[in-house]
């Protein structure tokens, strides 16, 4: 069974104390609720509902073209929709169906542009837990997520504790560091920079497209690796028959135009077609704002209060999210007491190997779901004997197959 909805849940009041009347939730739901099944999935910065593949609409949904994880949660997939009561939802100032600065203020009949209230993770968080209400969904069986999601996953273990059992947090971290911080500066100041953008109001007239592509392109950029970006474009030409999407200045004539600024090009013009400039300012914010010890002592007093199992997923080429990031997160969780698994994949994909590599995703969260992490595919960087004990069990690998 599958479910693509939107349901109001009335008056939100944002953790920046702001209020909007009506806060409207998309969301899907895919497979069947026995009262202790439930998998809520978290989407990274710019995803969608639409995690799996819905049989009543093919691959297609409003916006966004295809299911953002439609290899890792489906039928017979890692988080098995026949076993498994899998609920997704639009976070709050996305595009995607949840209300956002591009929905109608009722109370102006135009659209709210950054009149929309500052969003938070943990407002993200708060809606889904009023939506899994709604639905009559109390305790989660797991809570999973990636990238930003898994910030948002981490939100659900110091927020809601005793409402999960099993959680992951996929290409995750505590925080974001100062060079990606940074970085999402830059692409804001891209967006805001752009003439178009009139301070927020531009639904009634031309959008800030140039400057949304400008930081979609930093994006593309944070989520690949130096390896992949070598082995997939090199400094090869993209060849004379390729146009240009944009005019170059005159002396950009006498150069090649190469297919690493192809790529980066097309990516853009795709994106502008489906996301709106401000709610990628929003969702940034929300992330860079994210930090799992606001309001605690440190991370491991942030997570002290839940006693369910946590896996904390890294890749190797990931310098967004990276290992030694989840690594001082396991740490945390270690010193709380918190069962927790560090499993490293051996990648170099970068950020986006969580998206397209789902047979590495894959297992671990399939064991974790069906047997915690005791799950055979299940490594953890803490199983590494110490040197002093010569019959401490040695793990065949830190690294995933």
């Amino acid at each position: 069974m599958t479910t693509k909805d939107t349901i109001d849940l009335g008056e939100f009041q944002f953790e920046s104390g702001e209020s909007i009347p009506s806060l409207e939730v998309a969301y899907e739901t895919y497979g069947e609720f026995d009262g202790t099944n439930a998998v809520l999935v978290c989407h990274a910065l710019t995803g969608s509902a639409h995690v799996a593949r819905r049989p009543d609409a093919g691959d297609e949904t409003a916006g966004q073209a295809r299911a953002w994880w439609g290899d890792v949660v489906g039928p017979g997939k890692a988080i098995d929709t026949t076993e498994y009561y899998v609920v997704c939802a639009n976070v709050p100032g996305s595009c995607y169906g949840t209300t956002g600065p591009a929905s109608t203020n009722p109370e102006t009949g135009e659209p709210y542009g950054t009149e929309f209230p500052p969003v938070t993770v943990g407002d993200w968080t708060r809606a889904q837990r009023e939506l899994l209400d709604a639905l009559g969904v109390g305790r989660l069986h797991a809570v999973v997520g990636g990238s930003v999601g898994g910030m948002n996953v981490l939100d659900w273990l110091r927020r809601y504790p005793d409402d999960v059992d099993r959680a992951a947090a996929v290409a995750a971290a505590a925080r974001l560091d100062a060079q990606c911080l940074a970085l999402d500066t830059v692409a804001r100041r891209a967006i805001t920079a752009d003439p178009n953008w009139n301070e927020g109001h531009y639904y009634d007239g031309p959008k800030p497209e140039e400057g949304l592509a400008r930081a979609r392109q930093i994006g593309h950029i944070m989520y690949l690796s130096k390896a992949s970006m070598a082995r997939k474009f090199g400094r090869r030409s993209a060849g004379r028959e390729t146009v240009r999407e944009r005019p170059p200045d005159p002396a950009a004539a006498f150069f090649p135009y190469r297919e690493v600024e192809s790529y980066l090009d097309y990516q853009a013009d795709k994106f502008t077609d489906r996301f709106d400039a401000n709610s990628y300012l929003y969702l940034t914010r929300a992330m860079d704002d994210f930090d799992l010890a606001a309001g605690y002592e440190s991370d491991a007093d942030a997570l002290a209060a839940f006693e369910g199992e946590l896996l904390a997923v890294s890749f190797t080429g990931d310098w967004h999210f990276t290992v030694e990031q989840s690594e001082a997160l396991a740490d945390a969780c270690r010193t709380a007491g918190v069962d927790v698994a560090h499993h490293v994949v051996e990648s170099d994909h970068g950020h986006d190997a969580f998206l397209v590599e789902p047979e590495k995703v894959g297992p671990p969260l399939s064991d974790l779901l069906e047997a915690g992490l005791e799950g055979r595919s299940i490594t953890d960087t803490d199983d590494e004997p110490d040197d002093e004990d010569e019959f401490a069990p040695v793990h065949s690998s830190l690294f995933s197959d």
